[in-house]
């Protein structure tokens, strides 16, 4: 996925595997694209059942960063 600021036009790309990251580093992910209400939440989820949720959340992280950009008013162009 890609997307577009349209105020500056700069482009940023999530990665088809974004999910995998999430599975590797977690809350560091979300923390390196700057979507800073995921990772508290990652955090938290992961003290709370021990690490487990980190096993859960990677289903959810492409439509987390697509949500997180278009919510930002950002376009998705086709790659």
């Amino acid at each position: 996925m890609k997307f577009r600021n349209p105020s500056n036009g700069y482009t940023e790309k999530v990665s088809s595997v974004a999910w995998l990251w999430v599975l590797l580093f977690g809350t560091i992910y979300f923390i390196i694209k700057g979507v800073w209400t995921h990772a508290l939440v990652s955090f938290i989820f992961a003290l709370l059942t021990a690490g487990i949720s980190w096993l859960i959340y990677p289903f959810f992280a492409s439509s987390i960063m697509r949500r997180h950009y278009l919510k930002k008013g950002w376009i998705e162009v086709s790659i």
